[in-house]
């Protein structure tokens, strides 16, 4: 089911020019991790995040405003769709900041939109976040599915 949800989000962006970046779990199976997907997480940049919100309508299960949730780690604006029952969570890169465990603090999470590693997944092209960003990223969230994810990183490196 995760590909169909996959496949429509990314041909919803990319009919549109929408650039974007995947992260998550879905980037860490990208690049080998073989942990099951909870959800299908991305960023799109600020200038187009209304834009996605609109097309995806008739998906939203929460709409589109900030959310600071510490305990996954989060605190930007996102908009939460469910498409065929996958639930894909599509952030708005400006101001976005992770809960970094290591230190206790909020930080800035820099979405580089140009430095993406393109290739084929689950039948669908995508822009995925660098693995090192993503392994710095997940380090900092630091939740039991971010160091299993680390772990296949590292070891698929």
């Amino acid at each position: 089911m995760k590909d169909r949800a996959l496949a429509w989000i990314v041909t919803l962006l990319e009919t549109r020019n929408i650039p974007l970046s995947v992260c998550g779990g879905l980037a860490a199976n990208f690049y080998g991790s073989d942990r099951p997907l909870n959800d299908i997480d991305l960023f799109v940049p600020q200038a187009r995040f209304a834009e996605v919100v609109s097309a995806g309508a008739g998906f939203v299960s929460k709409p589109a405003q900030h959310y600071c949730e510490k305990a996954e780690g989060w605190d930007l604006e996102y908009v939460q769709l469910i498409y065929k029952g996958t639930k894909i969570e599509v952030g708005n890169a400006c101001n976005a900041r992770i809960f970094d465990r290591s230190v206790s603090r909020w930080r800035p999470l820099v979405i580089d939109f140009d430095s993406t590693v393109t290739g084929e997944y689950l039948g669908s092209r995508l822009s995925v976040m660098p693995r090192a960003d993503l392994i710095e990223y997940k380090s900092r969230l630091g939740r039991a599915v971010d160091l299993q994810d680390i772990s296949s990183l590292r070891a698929g490196v």
